[in-house]
């Protein structure tokens, strides 16, 4: 089954058919875009649909009323569940509520043949217990000396709630008078398993944050050459101001036609504009793994983001030296020409403005007009039909 076309793409591709010359035709703007004519007449009708040209149900209509549908089947789960442990701990010691003694009844819960069947997620966050200790419980069943421990831990933390000054020794001393003897090893052990720290206890300083992904190696050289698609992909930002202030443009070119296989357009320069042109690239071409995707050391790039996307997908990074942007060239040349044929030929009013001219000049003038010497006087389209063809036959 064929990946839908990104959301931003289908705007795209709206803005540019509603905005299109007189005597235009849409089939005409359709094969522009590479899509058919009755696919741009739906993306149309749902495009008035979401404006309120048009009567029916909007997107977010029908979202919020699948979110409300998923809201009263998670409440009536809830109310399921504390009506059940209300009637399950009636009449029992406080000892009763140790963890390991509730999972019988979040087992009865997520059986198949209960009246309102509550999944275990829900069922462990409303009694507030861990699903994987719940999950090792159900592969075995509690032993004598663990509900000796589960005794000590609450006789712990029956202390600390009364006392949260105490640390490990004091906390033992309490639960000793309490009637649970244990040593002071066995006490610090259960202590930090139950997270009792002293009230007075020193913060550890930091801001403990995780470090960013490393940079990947440059796996290009400069070579900027692939015998097949999907297999060498550049990818970097432009920007350039309009009334409204800047726009931002992340593309992703296959080195093999030099055809842009994916974009993101945004008035905000984050890692999700350079995430979005990756995952447009990838809902367009494909098979993609193993591709080599090689991009300059912007942050945007180097962002944890970009990083699990690239893993999600099977691709592998690629980054250049810093300060060259002769590792990157190809990519330079592109915006290059952006620069001269669409950038610099006027001053832009608004950002909408800009983003139109920017994908009619990329999808109709250079993917489907523009010939390239590189290409034997071919155009980025033409030039992947006939080796695909070729490529084909030869397989």
């Amino acid at each position: 089954m064929p990946k839908p076309y990104p959301r931003e793409f289908r705007e795209d591709v709206v803005a540019v058919a509603r905005q299109r010359d007189p005597g235009v035709p849409l089939r005409q703007i359709a094969d522009d875009f590479g899509i058919s004519e009755t696919c741009l007449q739906n993306w149309l009708r749902k495009a008035d649909i979401e404006s309120g040209a048009r009567p029916g149900t909007t997107s977010a209509e029908s979202a919020e009323t699948r979110e409300l549908k998923k809201r009263l089947r998670l409440l009536e789960q809830e109310n399921e569940v504390l009506r059940r442990a209300a009637a399950y701990l009636a009449g029992e010691p406080e000892a009763r509520w140790f963890p390991k003694m509730i999972y019988p009844l979040v087992r009865e819960l997520a059986a198949t043949g209960a009246p309102i069947r509550v999944p275990v997620a829900v069922a462990c966050r409303v009694l507030k217990l861990h699903r994987q200790k719940y999950y090792a419980w159900l592969n075995q069943p509690v032993t004598e000396a663990e509900w000796e421990q589960a005794h000590r831990m609450n006789a712990l933390i029956d202390a600390h709630r009364d006392d949260p000054e105490f640390g490990y020794r004091l906390l033992r001393d309490e639960a000793e008078d309490a009637g649970w003897t244990m040593c002071r090893r066995t006490a610090w052990s259960l202590a930090a398993q139950a997270g009792l720290v002293s009230a007075t206890q020193r913060r550890r300083r930091g801001k403990g944050k995780k470090p960013g992904p490393p940079v990947f190696d440059d796996l290009v050289l400069r070579d900027f050459t692939a015998d097949a698609p999907n297999r060498l992909w550049l990818t970097d930002i432009t920007e350039h101001r309009t009334g409204e202030g800047k726009l931002y443009l992340c593309a992703v070119k296959d080195v093999f036609s030099n055809r842009i296989v994916g974009y993101s357009i945004s008035d905000r320069m984050k890692a999700r504009l350079a995430v979005n042109a990756l995952e447009h690239a990838v809902a367009r071409r494909g098979d993609v793994a193993g591709c080599i995707v090689h991009a300059d050391r912007g942050s945007q790039f180097r962002s944890r983001k970009q990083a699990r996307a690239l893993h999600r997908h099977d691709l592998v990074g690629s980054m250049g030296r810093v300060g060259a942007a002769g590792d990157n060239a190809a990519m330079e040349s592109f915006f290059a020409l952006l620069q001269k044929n669409v950038l610099n030929r006027r001053i832009w009013t608004t950002r909408q403005e800009l983003r139109i001219a920017i994908v009619t000049w990329i999808e109709r003038t250079y993917h489907r007009r523009r010939r390239q010497d590189r290409l034997g006087g071919l155009t980025p389209i033409e030039y992947e039909t006939i080796m695909n063809t070729n490529l084909a036959l030869a397989a």
